[in-house]
């Protein structure tokens, strides 16, 4: 039978189960990438799980968001990170190195390999023909265990490629294309597979552009072939020898089939506050604005700064436009100095930045309130830049440079021929400046076991999670809408995340994005916990599990929505909480905030199947809910969370 890449990829790593959509099946992962605003966490649930030494081909812990250092925590938990990944057996990026997703690409990944990553871009390893996967940390730290991963097996969306992008578009268009047809849920339960020729104009790191923001559909993963393109990338990175081909059989198909044009693309934007949001730039040029942003993960290749840069050559920003360049790597910025580039955006206004992830997470780069800020980056949920009541648009590099240049939202074509400026060719290096100085490798077994990782005062422990009752009768504390993010549940900003490791201290700024009583309200709510309902995609973006853990320490315990994000829904089962769905959306109307529900046998009713019965004790009535949990993770549900369930296993064992 002829495979598709997604399934010569699982079925070479597959532990167990069927390769059919659905079904829970289980897969050996090669490697693993955790961060700095999730990475603490991993660590502490190493220790948890008793982890001597890493099993995986390769893991490494980066530091890319936490950056500023405007008092201890941060470098508090750089510190811990870097001697947790000594005893542990990581690799080590040091601050500053780069960029997790195009730093992992150019040192780290393998063509056929597979990656788990607590951070939700992980994905765009895909551009390498990886099977990328992001995930709550605490399944990263069980793959860096040596346990495999599970997940309900995904349909496969092929996306055939024809054509070639026009000029002044380029791949940011491409995936904003996706997201404009397909919104912000297209992609739940199934894995992108770009083939077909018009992937021959397409470079790796152009792949990558795709690939990360295929988060954004909501898709499990993205996944392209691994060919020339992708063998030229290696080469660059002068690890040729890394590279193998990796290609659709003749005659494969998929479960579901889309086709795009590239030569019919034009400049698309993102309008504010959702991913989805996309429109022509043409639609709504001439809007005023104040700030743009060139970097992170989603544009993080040296062809896009290059061509702002080119763009920008001899020219000045507008007076009011904030113009900031986020260096995805060291190595990127060091080629972008060799050729000129660097100066070119300098001498136009540029604000140069360290390389990290920096204002794509809210850690600086702040705009101000009714402000427009146009980014290259992935997300734009409410509050995500770090300013509560923002105004972020997600654009190409052409059509932020143009952008910055005319200090309105301006189409790079019509500035173009304003400028009587062909499309810049780029003389972009043949090989990359390689550089592993920043990469520190693991320290030999019997040298890491000797070291004691530090635990500054803002590291806490892991909470203890008891498990779940068999009776909940609790307040709904908060009703909320669709698509609520976990940039909503747990903030990202400068506030809140250099308390990424103190889970007590994070669980202040539970959802205060939606409303800032929610904190104290769940702790008035006592032992009795409490429940939140939601609309559809509940808990979509980041891979955060702190989104999980942190209202489960305030007393969480049931959250019924009308859908869940994939790792969300995977996040909370792990750490205890009950997600349920409604069997009937219409039955989301009649709940209402402060009623109080009641859910009763629930071992035995979880046992026994997938449907339950809750009933609303303030209104006098009842509805059906369903939940999608595998036998194993009702396991884990009802022992308070996936390491609880292990140690009480580890527990019975011994005895």
């Amino acid at each position: 039978m002829p495979l598709n890449v997604t399934q010569k990829l699982i079925e070479s790593h597959l532990e167990s189960g069927e390769m059919t959509p659905g079904e829970e099946i289980a897969i050996h992962i090669d490697q693993t990438l955790t961060q700095d605003a999730t990475g603490t966490l991993v660590m502490q649930e190493l220790e948890a799980l008793g982890l001597d030494r890493a099993r995986t081909e390769v893991s490494v812990q980066y530091v890319d968001h936490n950056l500023l250092q405007t008092d201890e925590k941060n470098a508090e938990d750089h510190e811990y990170l870097r001697t947790a990944a000594q005893r542990f057996g990581l690799w080590f990026s040091k601050p500053g190195n780069g960029v997790s997703h195009p730093t992992h690409m150019q040192r780290f990944g393998i063509p056929g390999k597979t990656m788990v990553g607590s951070d939700s871009h992980t994905p765009a390893a895909g551009s390498l023909g990886m099977l990328a996967i992001g995930v709550g940390g605490l399944e990263v730290a069980l793959a860096i265990t040596g346990r495999p991963l599970h997940i309900r097996m995904p349909e496969v969306w092929g996306v055939r490629l024809e054509g070639e992008l026009p000029q002044w578009c380029s791949a940011k268009d491409v995936i904003l294309e996706m997201l404009r047809r397909h919104d912000v849920k297209g992609g739940v339960n199934r894995i992108i597979e770009y083939h077909g020729p018009g992937l021959e104009s397409l470079t790796a790191m152009d792949r990558h552009v795709i690939a990360n923001m295929g988060a954004e559909l909501g898709a499990t993963t993205t996944v392209f072939p691994s060919d020339n393109a992708v063998r030229e990338f290696l080469r660059a990175e002068d690890r040729e020898d890394d590279w193998i081909e990796l290609l659709a059989d003749d005659g494969a198909d998929y479960d579901v089939e889309d086709t795009i044009d590239l030569s019919k693309l034009e400049p698309l934007i993102a309008k504010p506050s959702s991913p989805g949001n996309v429109v022509p730039v043409r639609e709504v040029a001439g809007e005023e604005i104040s700030q743009v942003v060139i970097g992170s993960s989603a544009n993080p290749g040296l062809r896009d700064f290059a061509i702002a840069a080119a763009m920008v050559a001899g020219r000045q920003t507008a007076p009011q436009v904030s113009f900031d360049v986020n260096p995805t790597s060291r190595q990127i910025l060091t080629d972008l100095t060799k050729m000129g580039a660097t100066a070119e955006l300098v001498i136009a206004g540029a604000r140069i930045h360290q390389a990290g992830c920096m204002g794509c997470i809210g850690m600086g780069q702040a705009p101000a309130v009714g402000r427009n800020s146009l980014r290259t980056m992935p997300r734009n949920f409410p509050g995500r830049s770090g300013t509560k009541e923002d105004s972020v648009w997600l654009c190409s590099p052409e059509t932020a440079a143009a952008s910055a240049l005319t200090g309105v939202i301006t189409d790079p074509r019509e500035w173009a021929r304003d400028e009587k400026m062909d499309y810049p060719k780029l003389n972009l290096p043949e090989n990359s400046s390689v550089n592993t100085a920043m990469l520190v490798p693991p320290l030999p077994e019997d040298e890491a076991k000797k070291v004691e990782p530090v635990k500054g005062p803002n590291v806490s422990d892991l909470p203890e999670l008891d498990p779940l009752p068999d009776e909940i009768e609790a307040p709904v504390l908060l009703k909320v809408e669709d698509n609520i993010s976990t940039d909503e549940i747990s903030p990202a900003g400068a506030r809140a995340l250099p308390f990424r490791s103190n889970i007590p201290k994070l669980a202040e700024f539970s959802f205060t994005q939606i409303d800032e009583s929610y904190p104290e309200r769940a702790q008035e709510a006592g032992e009795a916990g409490h429940i939140i309902v939601g609309g559809e995609n509940y808990g979509q973006g980041s891979s955060r599990e702190h989104a999980a853990i942190a209202p489960r320490y305030l007393g969480l315990r049931v959250v019924i929505a009308k859908s869940f994000a994939r790792i969300h829904w995977q996040n909370l089962a792990n750490f205890g909480v009950l997600a349920l769905e409604f069997e009937k959306a219409d039955d989301y109307d009649g709940v209402d905030q402060d009623d109080t529900l009641r859910l009763q046998n629930l071992r035995e009713a979880l046992a026994d199947g997938d449907t339950l019965k809750v009933d609303n004790v303030t209104k006098n009535t009842s509805f059906t809910v369903r939940h999608r949990l595998s036998p194993r993770q009702v396991k884990d549900v009802l022992a308070g969370g996936l390491i609880p369930r292990l140690a009480a296993e580890a527990e019975e064992e011994e005895g």
